[in-house]
């Protein structure tokens, strides 16, 4: 159990990079390291898919992204509903983001001397991407309805809630922030146990099921329960 609590104080640490920019020390979290990272490749990846598209006569290359495009914008659409789905790229490319995040572990870098983690084990970061998502859905509500009519909202369906109701506001990124970063942990904490109770074989193949499908599936709830919120929100 000492081996288990040791390891888990040092999945939680987060270490930084540091850069000497003349008398000052800038100290840059591995988090924000990974992300740029994930950013790059996203965004290289993004000018490679879409350099040279065409309207006619297009390559095969154009053709799957194209597929990938359409579905994943209907897979979102389908959650948050007619009024939302403008907020689709947006939820689109936290999906993505995410789901590379979580599948950092299936690769062991280095850089700069950090061994870099998921950013998504990192408290800061998973608040973050709760706060955005409560900016975006509060945003959607008064985009739909107006001023008034969102605030009109919290006495729904009857005036004496509404002091719960806007609690709300703070309890929905609460929730978002802390179901992510627990259910990342979680995962961790079960492959040491694993790792201790049954050290061969087994620990592989939860290795490949919590590095890959439970991080993915758990990019797809995190976008999921925001689209849930916005669709109630602009509904």
């Amino acid at each position: 159990m000492n081996n288990l609590a040791g390891n888990l104080l040092e999945e939680l640490t987060v270490q930084y990079l540091t850069i000497p920019i003349g008398g000052y020390q800038l100290r840059i979290s591995e988090s924000v390291v990974v992300t740029w990272i994930i950013m790059a490749v996203m965004l290289g990846l993004a000018i490679f898919l879409t350099w040279g598209l065409k309207v006619d006569n297009i390559s095969r290359k154009q053709a799957i992204v194209e597929l990938i495009v359409t579905k994943s914008e209907a897979l979102v659409e389908d959650m948050i509903g007619e009024h939302g789905k403008q907020y689709a790229p947006y939820l689109v490319t936290i999906l993505l983001y995410l789901g590379m995040s979580n599948l950092i572990d299936l690769f062991d870098m280095k850089l700069f001397g950090l061994s870099l983690k998921p950013p998504t084990k990192d408290l800061n970061v998973t608040a973050a991407l709760a706060f955005m998502s409560i900016i975006l859905i509060e945003y959607a509500g008064i985009h739909q309805k107006g001023v008034r009519g969102w605030l009109k909202s919290f006495a729904e369906p009857v005036a004496i809630i509404a002091p719960i109701n806007f609690l709300e506001i703070f309890i929905r990124p609460l929730s978002l922030c802390m179901r992510l970063f627990g259910n990342i942990l979680g995962a961790f904490v079960i492959m040491e146990l694993l790792k201790m109770v049954v050290p061969v074989v087994l620990p592989a193949f939860f290795s490949c099921y919590f590095d890959i499908f439970d991080g993915l599936i758990q990019a797809y709830i995190f976008v999921f329960l925001t689209s849930m919120f916005i669709k109630e929100a602009v509904e």
